[in-house]
């Protein structure tokens, strides 16, 4: 089986530059420049303003997810297709957010669509009741990712993990899970914990009881010696139910791991008897048809899926995994008897189910992994030249179609120094949030100025046009 990643980075490389670059003072944008860019937002973007003005009024922060605020307010998109966006004021941008990552085909693509409007038209969204797809799409999954002999659909990545982990529990009758810190596995209550930068523990777990993240554990990105001494203290108080990790690193690999570093997390896991968790919400089908796991020949125990499960289209997570320790979620009469429960009325409904299922197939078909990993090959080349070419000290490299632009390091703070974070964690928060705006205001959107996903609808013309976007930006950043 083909992946999309060439060429693995040098990790040691990567950790040396960025390191590096935590501790250079800002290098950022000059501010007369970073004034004209933010005048595009308020003479361009001005439907986008006042939608948002409105929308604080009945939203809390104006904006539903995440994704989307935006310095210096979110853009309101009205069309998406292929590599391009479309904001209600008729600006054109390169899309490099693919909706966070799912749509390794590009946005809205044709044929997907057209088979969920099909489903939409005989049955409409979601019945309540057993559809075939959620079977074909099931078949279709164990096809491409042996580990997953079962699957069960949920509503999101985060409702995926809570099963996951739930299952775990149930499958070991343990209580202990072990996360890389600075990982996201959702909002869950339990994974709130050590979020974006390692050691910062229970930081933003506002709301949270202490005793959901009780038995939630870290270990520094890529210690394996602390994982070890982990599951040895775990094993003298009660056991390890799960070690969650992301495959490619915490934050989709902005802390990227060594090559080997999923095996000997496997290894341990297999001697300390504890499940071993992927999270491929971003790396599943993106870096090939079987996803993460393939490409480092690491077989989890449970998978975590996204969005990507169904193209990018709603309703998407699902956990795929042993048999043995799927029949946790098995319902009605099929319990074992020490069920763990899940629920979920709008999961594998038509619309998601169909969406995946045709969306997996025509990935397979055009080679999407294998075409979005060499677009993602050559917009890293070409911002590393860049890069060069103006002397900046900013951080380049991909994992396939996963592109990583560090400019301001923030998320590689390091909390044992906590003064630096305390100094430097505002400062360098707001010039990734202008570096942001900067690439929107040249045509470019990314995932928060510091990722950037590319599919198969980017073309070498469309990455050289953003190059030259780049290029435009990164001539006006210096001292």
């Amino acid at each position: 089986m083909e992946y999309g990643i060439s060429k693995y980075p040098d990790v040691d490389l990567v950790f040396k530059q960025l390191y590096k670059l935590v501790d250079l003072p800002l290098v950022e944008i000059k501010k007369e420049k970073m004034d004209e860019y933010l005048k595009y937002f308020d003479e361009k973007c001005i439907n986008s303003k006042l939608l948002h003005e409105k929308a604080k009024n009945y939203i809390p922060g104006g904006v539903q997810h995440n994704l989307a605020f935006n310095y210096p307010f979110p853009i309101a998109i009205k069309k998406v297709e292929g590599p391009y966006m479309y904001d209600i004021d008729g600006n054109k941008y390169i899309d490099f957010l693919q909706a966070g990552g799912p749509t390794v085909l590009g946005s809205n693509y044709d044929y997907v669509r057209n088979k969920v409007i099909e489903v939409i038209n005989d049955c409409g969204p979601v019945t309540g009741l057993f559809h075939e797809y959620e079977l074909k799409l099931a078949e279709l999954v164990n096809k491409y990712v042996p580990s997953c002999e079962m699957l069960r659909m949920f509503a999101s990545g985060t409702e995926a993990v809570m099963a996951a982990i739930r299952a775990a529990r149930a499958f070991t009758k343990k209580k202990k899970v072990i996360k890389v810190g600075g990982a996201y596995h959702g909002w869950s209550d339990s994974m709130v914990y050590s979020l974006h930068i390692p050691g910062t523990k229970r930081f933003e777990s506002k709301g949270i009881p202490k005793g959901a993240t009780s038995n939630t554990q870290e270990i520094f990105p890529n210690a394996i010696s602390h994982l070890r001494r982990r599951l040895l203290i775990n094993k003298l108080n009660g056991g390890t139910a799960a070690v969650i990790v992301e495959p490619l690193g915490p934050e989709s690999g902005t802390r990227p791991v060594p090559f080997d570093f999923n095996k000997k997390v496997r290894e341990l896991c297999d001697e300390f008897g504890a499940l071993l968790i992927f999270d491929e919400v971003v790396s599943g089908f993106r870096i090939g048809m079987g996803c993460a796991q393939g490409y480092f020949n690491v077989k989890p125990d449970l998978t975590v899926f996204g969005k990507c499960i169904t193209g990018g289209y709603p309703m998407a997570g699902a956990v795929g995994g042993r048999k043995d320790v799927m029949m946790c979620f098995s319902s009605g009469l099929g319990g074992t008897g020490e069920r763990a429960y899940v629920g979920g009325t709008l999961s594998a409904n038509p619309l998601s189910c169909v969406a995946g299922y045709y969306a997996l197939l025509e990935m397979e078909r055009t080679n999407a992994p294998i075409l979005a990993g060499r677009a993602g090959d050559r917009l890293a080349e070409g911002l590393k030249k860049i890069m060069e070419k103006y002397n900046l000290p900013f951080v380049v490299y991909n994992q396939g179609s996963i592109v990583h632009l560090e400019t301001s390091a923030v998320m590689l703070l390091d909390t044992r120094k906590i003064f630096k974070v305390l100094k430097e964690l505002k400062p360098r928060k707001h010039m990734i949030e202008q570096m942001g705006a900067a690439y929107m205001a040249n045509g470019i959107v990314t995932l928060a100025g510091s990722r950037l996903y590319t599919s198969m609808a980017d073309t070498d013309e469309i990455i050289d046009d953003a190059l030259r976007r780049f290029d435009s930006i990164f001539q006006n950043v210096g001292l």
